[in-house]
């Protein structure tokens, strides 16, 4: 093991061992109150826009155009399963991991009204994101794009910086070239404009019991998930399995993302489909 893995893996621990919610969370988590079950029908805050509780992840690694779904697994073939075997009918995607065309090539096969496709685009200016929305219609193979989100925005002023942006997204949800607009976030400042800002349909937002790779500490994000949720904004959870810091706690961080109450669905990226069952049979045994 390379030695900045090692001293990574061993802060995870060390979280795990001193955090009162990861403890909580991992080492002796009550009953939850309610049954989940990934293929759940739930609705995206005031969207409409009815979908599963679990999305299928495209975007594990995800950068410069690729992933580790779109470069080492049969991401359509997984996309087709996940739908067919486990009822999964959200599909995550975005632009740099170059997840379009497995996606557009899975939804040619199944009924559009049934299936939930999410991107996001990384353009900063508001004719590039004009380009890239009629881009992307072309690459999915279809008329409307169900929700656009700007990707990992970190500005603390980026209501104000890509109001341009945001406006032409605006504008293609009146159009109907799109059900919904909103960002993901990848700062604490821009998750906390995030969820004071009126225009944004939905969140992406990382969360899990330890903290790895979200905008701040579990308490403070979860408070801020539930203003987004008071403005009517739904909520997707990401990072559920800390980037991986949580892959062989999965029963776990699942627990715990379904315990707070605050998530509409969130997003996991299986790479085979045995992971993808597991996920699906983690969610049902929580």
């Amino acid at each position: 093991m390379l030695r900045r893995d090692f001293l990574r893996h061993a802060a995870v621990a060390a979280a795990v061992a001193t955090s009162p919610i990861a403890r909580a969370a991992l080492i002796d988590p009550e009953p939850l109150p309610t049954r989940y079950t990934a293929q759940e029908e739930v609705v995206l805050g005031r969207t409409g826009i009815r979908t599963s509780r679990l999305a299928m992840g495209t975007g594990t690694v995800g950068f410069g155009g690729g992933s580790n779904q779109t470069r080492n697994s049969p991401l359509t073939r997984l996309l087709l399963d996940g739908y067919h075997s486990n009822g999964l009918r959200f599909f995550d995607s975005a632009d740099s991991y170059g997840s379009h065309p497995f996606v557009a090539a899975a939804v040619k096969q199944l009924p559009r009204d049934k299936v939930t496709v999410l991107t996001k685009t990384d353009t900063r200016n508001p004719d590039g994101v004009r380009r890239d929305l009629d881009r992307f219609r072309r690459e999915f193979g279809i008329e409307q794009i169900d929700v656009v989100l700007i990707h990992c925005v970190t500005e603390k002023d980026w209501t104000t910086r890509y109001r341009p942006v945001m406006d032409v997204l605006e504008d293609a949800k009146q159009r109907g070239i799109i059900r919904a607009h909103g960002v993901s976030c990848h700062s604490l400042p821009a998750l906390r404009l995030a969820a004071a800002e009126p225009w944004v349909d939905i969140n992406l937002v990382r969360l899990n019991p330890i903290g790895s790779h979200m905008d701040a500490d579990p308490a403070t994000v979860i408070g801020l998930i539930r203003q987004m949720r008071s403005n009517g904004a739904g909520v997707v959870g990401m990072k559920i399995l800390g980037q991986g810091d949580l892959r062989d706690k999965p029963a776990e961080a699942i627990r715990y993302a379904l315990s707070t109450g605050v998530l509409d669905a969130m997003t996991i990226g299986a790479e085979t489909q045995r992971e993808q069952n597991n996920l699906v049979q983690r969610i049902a045994a929580a």
